[in-house]
């Protein structure tokens, strides 16, 4: 259960946008306080998600092996889900373009003609304290592979102290493109800046292909999982 719960929530962490922010944040004039302003509004919002979904599934006794039909019907239907959207955040991110540091209002699209920023981007344009933990609450918003991580836990029959440990160790994972930099930042500030820039070229290039194939990835991984486990039961 933790094994699969864990490898879902590596694919729901890897999302270019939350690593460029916190670079972004790392770069600002108050880079300690802003940075770890935004990972708590991160960590809220996934501890928030996390027991939500759990809760949820859990009074609708998916974890009882009598609902066995029923579980493997959620991770496939979840499964599907991811698939079925993948071409729509391939299509939404195409062109895009992020600001590059503190004070670049450059976070429009890269082609005219294109609607203008979302409220993220126009937030992370100007990186302020003020604005960080709800930039990290929106960025963290509940999204399918975080929550098909969730549903892992939620549909397996475990102790409360492993359930706790289960969504503890899912939810630093999922926010774990916030806290490593931070971390990392604390301790070698100077190389870490060098490393995110050098990393953020590439990932600016490369990052939607990251994000859809984890998309993809998870998808096929549930839709495997619900199909075996109703051929099965």
């Amino acid at each position: 259960m933790l094994a699969e719960a864990a490898g879902l929530a590596v694919l729901a962490a890897l999302s270019p946008t939350a690593l460029l922010l916190a670079a972004i944040y790392l770069g600002s004039d108050r880079p300690k306080l802003t940075a770890s302003l935004y990972l708590a509004g991160a960590v809220l919002m996934s501890v928030v998600t996390a027991v939500l979904v759990l809760a949820v599934l859990r009074n609708l006794g998916l974890s009882h092996p009598a609902a066995a039909t029923s579980r493997y019907g959620l991770r496939l239907g979840l499964g599907a889900l991811l698939l079925a959207v993948c071409p729509v955040v391939a299509a939404r991110h195409r062109g895009n373009r992020w600001p590059t540091g503190p004070g670049d209002g450059s976070c429009v699209s890269a082609r005219p003609g294109r609607p203008r920023p979302g409220i993220v981007s126009r937030m992370a344009a100007e990186p302020a304290p003020s604005s960080a933990f709800a930039v990290g609450l929106l960025v963290f918003a509940p999204g399918l592979t975080f929550i098909a991580a969730i549903q892992v836990i939620a549909t397996t029959q475990a102790s409360l102290p492993l359930t706790v440990l289960a969504l503890a160790v899912v939810v630093s994972i999922n926010v774990m493109l916030v806290w490593l930099p931070v971390l990392v930042y604390l301790i070698v500030p100077e190389a870490t800046g060098r490393w995110l820039s050098a990393f953020n070229r590439w990932l600016r290039a490369n990052g939607r292909a990251m994000l859809v194939g984890a998309m993809l990835v998870a998808g096929v991984v549930l839709v495997v999982n619900g199909i075996h486990g109703l051929a099965v039961t």
